[in-house]
């Protein structure tokens, strides 16, 4: 079983997905905010460098 295939979304499921993962986040942020409160500028920077790493490899395959 090869889990590294390439798969092919629509729009729409590709939303369902991160809709999913948005909720999942708020959901154990919320219950264990006690715990991940002591993170929170990590996980911001984590978040930031991924998003803008996200950004440059789809502007750089828009303008290929």
């Amino acid at each position: 079983m090869n889990i590294f295939k390439n798969y092919t979304f629509s729009w729409w499921q590709v939303s369902i997905f991160k809709l999913a993962l948005l909720a999942g986040g708020v959901a154990v942020g919320a219950y264990w905010h006690e715990f991940w409160g002591g993170y929170i500028t990590t996980l911001v920077v984590i978040a930031v460098i991924s998003g803008a790493y996200v950004m440059y490899v789809a502007l750089k395959q828009l303008r290929s």
